[in-house]
């Protein structure tokens, strides 16, 4: 059993709390320029073999990479792969890649994944120079900020790291109410809601890997319905202020990026009905 620590004031919620708890993998970024091809990172270039073509929109235009996750440098996570490269891409544009119609349609994101990996790179795609340069002052067609006062290198990217923690069902998830009862909204709203903040950060908030989501807005899944095989979060990149005053992670106003998977299609390494999902 996982021990559980709790503000004070939410003491009395423990018996409800705990059976909710789910371990998930936590991420922390580092800004860097200097990043291998497949080492874990948000941005910056991918790996890519040869034979493969970079992706693209339906139109032709190139997606650009917002994730890379290498589960030899992750540690164990259960349903997770336990290898292989795991790739976001998403577009430059308004909605940053999504489509609020049809949000597993892989047109204007993409969700790649490869088994095994080659680290010869010889067989690899090493000149990235037909990309278009992702990083400009727009935050409206990126989910990441630049700073008006720094100037941008093409290599710039966030590498990772990765620790095993465990965390209780999450305030916004749409079940909270249903396990833990309407009586802890009392408590997380006394104090100009303090309590609540501190639960956010303490649990919810956080770029990660598995366990609970954390939303600004609505969670999608409570009007799914019943029968329905439910989305378990695959991945959340969250608002990161990044380094100071360079580039940050902000999806429109404070928001928060989701990927989603369901948990049978995740079984079997089918990254192909991945559900998209962003809000702010």
């Amino acid at each position: 059993m996982v021990d559980l620590d709790l503000p004070t004031s939410l003491e009395r919620f423990r018996s409800k709390l705990e059976p909710t708890i789910k371990s998930y993998i936590d991420i922390q970024t580092r800004f860097t320029r200097e990043a291998t091809l497949w080492q874990s990172k948000f941005a910056g270039f991918p790996y890519l073999p040869k034979n493969l073509e970079y992706p693209t929109t339906p139109e032709g235009e190139y997606l650009y990479l917002l994730a890379q996750i290498n589960f030899d440098e992750v540690p164990h996570l259960a349903g997770f792969p336990t290898t292989g490269i795991l790739q976001f891409y998403i577009a430059k544009d308004g909605m940053y890649g999504l489509d609020f119609e049809n949000p597993t349609r892989q047109s204007k994101f993409r969700v790649l994944y490869f088994p095994e990996l080659d680290l010869n790179e010889n067989n690899l795609v090493t000149d990235f120079d037909f990309l278009p340069t992702l990083w400009d002052y727009d935050k409206d067609l990126i989910p990441f900020y630049v700073f008006s006062s720094y100037t941008p290198h093409r290599n710039d990217c966030f590498t990772l790291s990765f620790t095993l923690k465990a965390a209780p069902i999450s305030s916004c998830d749409y079940q909270f109410e249903k396990l833990i009862g309407n009586e802890i909204w009392d408590v997380f709203q006394a104090n100009n809601r303090a309590l609540y903040n501190e639960y956010q950060e303490r649990f919810v908030s956080g770029h990660r890997l598995g366990g609970y989501p954390n939303f600004t807005q609505d969670d999608f899944r409570k009007n799914l319905p019943e029968n329905e095989e439910p989305y378990v979060l695959l991945f959340q990149i969250d608002f990161d202020p990044g380094e100071l005053e360079k580039i940050s992670i902000e999806w429109g106003d404070i928001g928060v990026g989701n990927f989603w998977i369901k948990a049978s299609a995740l079984k079997n390494l089918d990254f192909s009905g991945v559900l998209y999902n962003w809000d702010c």
